[in-house]
C-alpha cells in the first residue's frame, strides 16, 4: 500500500472504532447517574419543579437523578457548567425563560449563549408570576398599591430574582406603565432568595413565581394581589389576574425546559425526550405541580421545542430593548 495513503486509511478506522462505539454507548444510555443543573438555589420555582421531576424521571430512566443547585450571576454560572459538560446527555439543564430567552440580551457580554450552546429536550411547565406585598403594606389590589407608591416615590423596594429574570423586566414594564418608583433589590439564587428577603421586610413588594410566593401567602407572610396568567387560578380563586386588574398584556408566565449540552447524539436526545414527556405526563407529578399552580407541558418534540426557544428569544430581546434593560456587564 503506498505509504501516503496509510495514515488516511488508518484514521479513518479510528473514527469508524469510534463511531461504533459511540453507537453502542448511547444505545445503552444511561449507564450511570444523571445530573440535573439548576442554575438557582434550593426554594425557587426551578428547584421546585426540579424536586417533582426527579423521582419519575429517574423512574422513565431507571438511573439516579442527582439534582445538583448551582447559583450564582442571574443562573448564568449554572448555564455556563451545564454548557461545558461533556455532551453525552449525563449533564442536562433545567433552564427558564429568563436564563435562556431573556439573559443573552440583557447580560450580552455573558458567554456561552444559550441558543448556541444547547440543544432542547422539551418544555416542561409553564409557572404563572404573582404580584405579592408584605403585610406591613396597607395595601389590598393593584389599585391600592399604585397610590401608595405614587404617593410615596422611591420609598418602597421590591424584591427581584436577578436583573435578567422575566418577573424583574415585568416588573420594570409595570413601574413605566404606572409611573411608579419603587427601587430594585436583587437577590442572589433567584426567586428562592428573593421571596425571603421579602418575607423578612427587606422589601415590601415582589413579582415572583408561585411556588416561591405561595408558602409564604399560605402562611400569611406575604399578600396576595394579582397573577400573572392568562386564567386565574385553581389555587386562588380569588385572586384577580393582572389583566382584571388593568393591565391586559400580563399574561405571560416563566416556562422552563430541559436541555442538553450541544453535540449530544441524537439518540440520547430522544431518550429523554420519551423519558421526559412520560414524566410530565404523569398524574402524580401533574398534581404536585398543581399545588403551586405549576402547569405541566411538554412540545410535540425537540425540534417543535426549538422554534418556540426561538421565538421566545426574538420576543425578549425586543423587551429588553423596549425598556432600556441592558446592561454593561
Amino acid at each position: 500500500m503506498n505509504p501516503k495513503v496509510l495514515p488516511a486509511v488508518l484514521g479513518s478506522l479510528s473514527l469508524l472504532a469510534g463511531g461504533h462505539a459511540l453507537a453502542q454507548s448511547t444505545a445503552k444510555y444511561p449507564e450511570r447517574p444523571v445530573r440535573m443543573i439548576v442554575p438557582f438555589q434550593p426554594g425557587g420555582a426551578s428547584d421546585f419543579v426540579a424536586r417533582i421531576i426527579q423521582p419519575k424521571l429517574g423512574q422513565e430512566l431507571d438511573q439516579t437523578i442527582v439534582v445538583d443547585n448551582r447559583s450564582g450571576a442571574s443562573g448564568h454560572l449554572g448555564i455556563e457548567v451545564a454548557a461545558n459538560a461533556t455532551p453525552d446527555g449525563y449533564t442536562i439543564l433545567l433552564g427558564n425563560v429568563g436564563t435562556t430567552a431573556i439573559n443573552p440580551y440583557v447580560f450580552p457580554k455573558f458567554r456561552p449563549k444559550p441558543l448556541d450552546a444547547f440543544t432542547g429536550v422539551t418544555q416542561v411547565v409553564d409557572v404563572p408570576l404573582c404580584l405579592a406585598v408584605h403585610p406591613s403594606l396597607p395595601v389590598k389590589s393593584v389599585k391600592e398599591l399604585i397610590e401608595y407608591a405614587k404617593a410615596q416615590p422611591g420609598k418602597l423596594n421590591y424584591a427581584a430574582a436577578g436583573a435578567g429574570t422575566n418577573g424583574t423586566l415585568a416588573f420594570e414594564y409595570w413601574k413605566q406603565r404606572t409611573g411608579t418608583k419603587i427601587v430594585m433589590i436583587a437577590y442572589k439564587g433567584g426567586a428562592g432568595g428573593a421571596a425571603l428577603g421579602h418575607v423578612q421586610g427587606e422589601a415590601q413588594v415582589s413579582l415572583l413565581s408561585t411556588p416561591s410566593v405561595f408558602p409564604y401567602v399560605k402562611s400569611g407572610r406575604l399578600r396576595l394581589l394579582a397573577v400573572v396568567a392568562r386564567n386565574r387560578l385553581d389555587s386562588a380563586p380569588g385572586t384577580p389576574t393582572m389583566a382584571e386588574s388593568g393591565f391586559p398584556d400580563m399574561t405571560v408566565g416563566s416556562w422552563q425546559s430541559v436541555y442538553v449540552p450541544k453535540g449530544a447524539p441524537n439518540t440520547v436526545v430522544s431518550r429523554l425526550f420519551t423519558a421526559v414527556t412520560n414524566t410530565m405526563r404523569d398524574p402524580e407529578v401533574g398534581r404536585r405541580l398543581a399545588t403551586a399552580s405549576a402547569v405541566a407541558i411538554v412540545s410535540k418534540s425537540p425540534s417543535d421545542y426549538h422554534d418556540f426557544w426561538k421565538k421566545e428569544n426574538d420576543r425578549w430581546a425586543k423587551v429588553v430593548k423596549d425598556i432600556g434593560a441592558v446592561t454593561q456587564q
